[in-house]
């Protein structure tokens, strides 16, 4: 860890000499205070990924994801709602949005009875 910052300091133009009398800290204040802010981002990191869904599972086995035709069907049905929605008047309404909602369970009706 202490390498990847000592890299990363170095390109951004940081003095990353260490004291004589105690190794672990550096030279420069600005250098070690740069790097407690990286053990903190790392430590909240890892505090964050911790509590957070991973897309690995316990077991260390991909969660199954939305297959991709799945997610193209979820697009268009997003985008065709958003079409339906975008052509409403401002002055219509809670009538004006019923209509909508309405017309299009009549379009899901009717491509289903297709089917």
């Amino acid at each position: 860890m202490r390498s990847a910052f000592e890299a990363w300091a170095q390109r951004e133009g940081h003095i990353v000499r260490r004291r004589e009398d105690k190794p672990e800290e550096y030279l420069v204040f600005e250098t070690q205070r740069r790097w407690v802010i990286w053990q903190a981002a790392l430590a909240h990191g890892a505090k964050t990924a911790a509590e957070s869904p991973s897309k690995f599972g316990k077991d260390g086995s991909p969660v199954a994801a939305i297959a991709p035709d799945e997610a193209a069907v979820r697009n268009s049905v997003l985008n065709e709602v958003l079409d339906a929605f975008s052509e409403l008047d401002e002055t219509a309404g809670m009538e004006g949005v019923l209509k909508v909602i309405q017309g299009l369970k009549k379009k899901q009706k009717a491509e289903a009875e297709k089917v």
